[in-house]
């Protein structure tokens, strides 16, 4: 199962994936946990220690140059576009029970030289992730899908589009899909997160109607109170553990 994890900044996208990943682990599955969106912490909402700490790929200057042969921030030159990445998820991860976490981080844009070996060793990473890793892979995106190709795209089981009550995160959601429709990526479903009333629900149901709705999480102060302190979502009691677990059936069963 490889699931892409996509949604507007704030609306609770990442607590999703790091419920999702440890729920998974305590399911007994082994997990490889992509965080492909720079403005996140996946590390920290699973709970994995010294997650300040852990150096993002795209900024391992040395690691770049020795895959590619250029080094990043160099103008010009010939660089290879099929670096050798299969051993990367192995040597690089961070682990917590079977949960193997990797860190992308972002790549400079206009200004900062040559962005071309950073990019080139990140997508063909995510591509060895998605084509040949036999572990559930669940990637925590920003609000685009940039580190998926069309190719890659065609082996993502789902695509999951994090939504609140609110316009803007409806219209991120119809960004979102028609990024996926442009890679072919057909299997786009949808989580409504802090979920206050059934009124909320509805909202949502009837400004997403050509949406299949996954599931719905209830907003929950003890998911607050766990990011301000600093806690892993999934070692809070909260209501939105149920409701994970029920998405997981789901999923598998799909």
């Amino acid at each position: 199962m490889k699931i892409a994890v996509s949604g507007k900044g704030g609306v609770g996208k990442t607590t999703f994936s790091a419920l999702l990943i440890r729920t998974l682990d305590e399911q007994g599955k082994h997990v490889l946990a992509i965080d492909a969106d720079p403005d996140a912490n996946l590390a920290a909402a699973i709970g994995i220690p010294n997650a300040e700490e852990i150096v993002p790929i795209a900024e391992m200057k040395e690691l770049i140059f020795e895959r590619t042969e250029v080094r990043p921030g160099s103008l010009g030159g010939f660089f290879k576009l099929n670096p050798k990445v299969d051993d990367l998820p192995d040597s690089l991860s961070k682990k917590l029970g079977n949960i193997k976490l990797m860190r992308l981080g972002g790549v400079k844009k206009g200004g900062h030289g040559c962005i071309c070996p950073e990019s080139t060793l990140l997508k063909a990473l995510v591509t060895h992730i998605v084509l040949a890793r036999n572990e559930v892979v669940v990637m925590d995106m920003e609000a685009g899908i940039e580190h998926l190709g069309r190719g890659t795209a065609q082996a993502v089981d789902k695509l999951i589009i994090v939504v609140e009550p609110g316009r803007r995160s409806i219209d991120t959601a119809g960004h979102i899909r028609k990024l996926a429709a442009e890679i072919h990526l057909n299997q786009v479903v949808i989580i409504g997160n802090k979920i206050r009333s059934p009124q909320d629900e509805a909202f949502l149901r009837t400004n997403l109607p050509d949406f299949q709705f996954l599931g719905f999480l209830p907003y929950d102060d003890s998911l607050i109170e766990a990011d301000l302190k600093g806690a892993a979502p999934f070692d809070v009691a909260s209501r939105a553990k149920e409701k994970i677990t029920q998405i997981i059936s789901t999923l598998l069963g799909s």
